[in-house]
């Protein structure tokens, strides 16, 4: 069943009280699936919804509420209900919430936790935000070097119901220090009495608790793992985090370019939730930086005033100038901003980008430049708009454009470079704050060309 007809139908069965119906019909779905129809009702409805979930998946499906669903949901739950399902939540799902909660609410809450459960909460956010730290979970299981397969296996038999996953485990020593990771079918395949030390192979990748979460990322993404294990500074085995909580920072992350890109600041909440004036105040502040950027161009307009009285039809083609190198500079950027995002470039390959984008912006600008000269000499074939020294206002207007287009593409390819070295966010160096940069010194190259070309005809 779709989304919208299963919200369809369950807006039906709770405008006709028919809660019995209610809980047949979120009994035969998954709990993402639950999760998605209940997101889509008024925050009464969704309380209403969530109270008839069967007992044993209504932490499931809670996990997969976003965070201000699951925020909402905790204030219209009674708190013996709240507490009960922020103890059996996963340890890196409750981080995520307990961090979103307001203090007070977050300290009652952790306060009434389960003494294991309570530990676990305050140790995870111990570490710093947007650390790895806060994303792991405490739910592994670890193996000793001494043990027999057998012995492993009873072990995973035992304790293994209630791990975040059995696909990879991980031998420590007697201080807890992480030795290798097993992969299960390891286990499973070797004779029983085989030593889990003649399994290891001494080779593993590990992520530090205290490490930004985009170097996880980073990881998962280079070694193509599901899971990975996460470790002190004195390399003892802290927790794991898995792919699921990968997923999350790379959207979120990804989120933050896009908005950064588009330049804005980064919207903290889902846009149909975000209030107006929250929504407002995050567009205003980018908007008015680049609206006073923008009246430098209108500067730079007035101090080639007389040229423009003495040729008026320069004027025409300034649009038209400064959108390409806008253009051109937006590309590069978003370009070179994704691929060191992914980690394609780094710091040190700016010389490279900067001679592929010499030659880029030439190629560019010249089928540019063939573009305008034809636009021109066509046009001039049929109409005396450009007056008879129109083959020089064309020489200007193609010169222009391959100089603008350079300086875009060099622009915007070289400005994310600079953020990066000075410990700021290349995505900053947003398109439209490129293409502000480059309508200023695109009129200043426009009207040089024509001071240069057009001297002793029309100026």
């Amino acid at each position: 069943m779709s989304k919208e007809l299963t919200s369809q139908v369950l807006g039906e069965l709770l405008e006709a009280r028919n809660f019995m119906g209610i809980k047949a019909a979120l009994a035969g779905l998954t709990p993402p699936d639950s999760a998605e129809a209940i997101k889509e009702f008024e925050p009464a409805e969704q309380a209403a919804l969530f109270r008839l979930l069967p007992m044993q998946d209504a932490t499931e499906v809670f996990e997969y509420l976003p965070v201000d669903t699951q925020e909402r949901l905790i204030h219209a739950m009674g708190n013996e209900q709240a507490v009960g399902i922020i103890d059996a939540m996963s340890p890196d799902d409750r981080t995520a919430l307990l961090e979103e909660l307001p203090t007070a609410l977050c300290a009652k809450l952790i306060n009434d936790l389960s003494p294991k459960e309570r530990a676990i909460a305050l140790r995870l956010l111990d570490y710093p935000e947007h650390s790895i730290g806060r994303l792991m979970t405490s739910e592994y299981l670890v193996l000793r070097d001494d043990w027999t397969a057998a012995e492993a296996l009873d072990h995973i038999r035992s304790h293994g119901r209630d791990q975040e996953t059995l696909n990879v485990l991980y031998v420590v020593d007697d201080h807890g220090k992480l030795l290798d990771d097993v992969r299960i079918r390891e286990l499973l395949l070797c004779p029983l009495e085989t030593k889990v030390k003649d399994l290891r192979d001494s080779v593993f990748i590990s992520l530090n608790a205290t490490d930004d979460q985009e170097t996880a990322v980073a990881t998962f993404r280079k070694y193509r793992r599901n899971v990975l294990p996460v470790v002190d500074g004195h390399g003892g085995l802290v927790g794991i985090v898995t792919g699921d909580d990968i997923l999350d920072v790379a959207e979120e992350a990804a989120t933050e370019d896009i908005h950064k890109l588009g330049g804005m600041e980064q919207l903290d909440e889902p846009y149909m939730n975000i209030s107006l004036s929250k929504l407002v105040q995050k567009r205003a502040t980018w908007l008015v930086i680049l609206f006073v950027g923008e009246m430098l161009t209108a500067t730079a307009m007035g101090h080639f005033e007389e040229e423009i009285e003495k040729a008026a039809i320069l004027a025409v083609f300034v649009p038209l100038i400064i959108s390409s190198g806008g253009n051109s500079g937006s590309q590069a950027a978003s370009l070179i901003i994704r691929a060191m995002a992914i980690g394609e470039v780094t710091l040190k390959d700016w010389w490279k980008v900067m001679r592929r984008e010499i030659y880029s912006g030439l190629a560019l600008g010249l089928i540019l430049a063939i573009i305008g000269m034809l636009r021109i000499s066509v046009w001039s074939a049929f109409s005396p708009i450009y007056g008879p020294h129109w083959f020089l206002l064309a020489l200007t207007v193609s010169f222009s454009l391959i100089g603008v287009v350079l300086w875009g593409t060099l622009s915007g390819s070289m400005l994310p470079f600079l953020l990066k070295r000075l410990g700021l966010d290349p995505a900053t160096s947003s398109a439209p704050f490129v293409a502000t940069l480059v309508d200023v010194t695109g009129l200043i190259i426009y009207f040089a060309m024509a001071g240069a070309i057009l001297r002793g005809t029309l100026l």
